[in-house]
């Protein structure tokens, strides 16, 4: 779970950061994230940990050329404490570290017949098309950005859905840059994963919509469509979806969204940041997640709630087997207008955002897993303790 510091000017630019667990389970891959803002420049930073150096991550969210945050990640143990030292620089490079994420924008590249279908390489960070454009689902080779931690992999599609389809894994590693999504028989013989999700016009995991006051509504029209990526890692990948001029209700102005999508290293849940350029409480909103057929329900009744499942993950099922997946959504219940009955296609929550910010969380399993869960008793047992642990974060100080 995601600690934000807010920064007070600092004569001395080494910090000492301490940070408490003040739950009764170890935690690991906590993501502790120091705003840069009050610090002036910053170019290079080191974090140590009882003299050792950690891995941390540098990122300038608005490419701008300066950094506006540091993160880094916290091991601890039940009720433990553990005090860091970070020292901010205003020369050199940022440290590099092992990559645990990753993310990925390709162009599709029909004319290069030396590349194999799965692999292309026209790498972009960042895509914007005009709403009139006609099929914006296939200008990226895997129709859309997509992203990663060494558990789980997502892809969202560049079109008025904006559906979050997923990748499931049979092991802990990265694997996108080298299957995109679309794995050859070659690389699945050595355990790589695959698409595991058939989305159509659902949510798929979380998606964000508009509500007509019966139902979702697509992200069209809008003046223009943009998906960038602003962090690659190695700790945390960034990817935003921009869409200008939303006209999400026929009787009010239109908007700009941007969603943030943020990845942390050692997560399967990923953090979901909707931003407007305008006060929108007077708006009504969805999200929630795809009804797989025939899948079990679980909801805590208080912005909790989960799935599990079986179906082919392609209308070609000739080409593809089974895929049995755990599926889930955490919302703050202050943005919950009602819990919507299920019906064949989604799990709805409408929204309201008082204001012009809402955070969320999703997250989900692959039955494929070597590390994961096999079972909807385990994987909604795991949910709830997921939930206590979002809800109880690390205590944070800065001196």
């Amino acid at each position: 779970m995601l600690t934000l510091l807010s920064s007070m000017a600092f004569a001395s630019r080494t910090l000492t950061v301490k940070v408490f667990n003040p739950g009764n389970m170890a935690r690991t891959d906590v993501p502790v994230v120091l705003s840069l803002a009050s610090y002036g420049e910053v170019r290079s930073a080191l974090v140590t940990l009882s003299g050792k150096e950690i891995p941390c991550q540098l990122d300038d969210l608005n490419s701008d050329d300066s950094f506006d945050e540091l993160c880094f990640l916290a091991e601890l143990g039940k009720k433990e404490q553990k005090e860091y030292i970070i020292t901010l620089m205003d020369e050199g490079e940022p440290r590099t570290y092992p990559a645990r994420t990753y993310a990925e924008m390709v162009l599709a590249n029909t004319r290069d017949k030396t590349l194999k279908k799965h692999q292309q390489n026209n790498y972009i960070e960042q895509l914007t098309a005009r709403g009139d454009a006609a099929y914006t689902y296939n200008i990226q080779h895997h129709h859309g950005v997509d992203f990663e931690s060494e558990l789980n992999g997502i892809r969202i599609y560049f079109d008025a859905r904006q559906t979050l389809d997923l990748y499931g894994k049979f092991h802990q590693q990265l694997e996108l840059k080298e299957t995109q999504f679309y794995t050859p028989n070659e690389l699945k013989a050595k355990g790589y994963g695959d698409d595991v999700l058939w989305v159509g016009q659902t949510f798929g995991l979380g998606a964000f919509r508009g509500w007509d006051g019966q139902k979702p509504t697509l992200v069209e029209p809008v003046r223009t469509r943009t998906q960038r990526v602003v962090s690659y890692g190695p700790l945390r990948a960034i990817v935003e979806i921009v869409d200008r001029g939303w006209k999400c209700d026929a009787s009010k102005s239109p908007v700009t969204m941007t969603l943030r999508y943020t990845q942390y290293a050692g997560h399967r849940d990923t953090d979901v940041d909707v931003f407007f350029n305008k006060d929108v409480t007077d708006y009504r909103f969805s999200t929630g997640i795809i009804n797989v057929k025939g899948s079990e329900e679980f909801s805590d009744k208080e912005g909790l709630r989960a799935c599990w499942g079986t179906d082919y993950p392609a209308t070609d099922t000739t080409q593809w087997k089974r895929e049995t997946v755990g599926l889930a959504i955490l919302i703050p219940q202050k943005n919950i207008i009602s819990e919507e009955p299920a019906n064949k296609d989604n799990y709805t929550y409408v929204l309201q955002i008082k204001g012009n910010h809402m955070n969320y969380k999703v997250t989900y399993t692959s039955d494929n897993e070597t590390f994961g869960y096999h079972s909807a008793k385990d994987w909604f047992n795991y949910l709830k303790a997921w939930k206590k642990e979002v809800e109880q974060p690390v205590k944070v100080v800065i001196q």
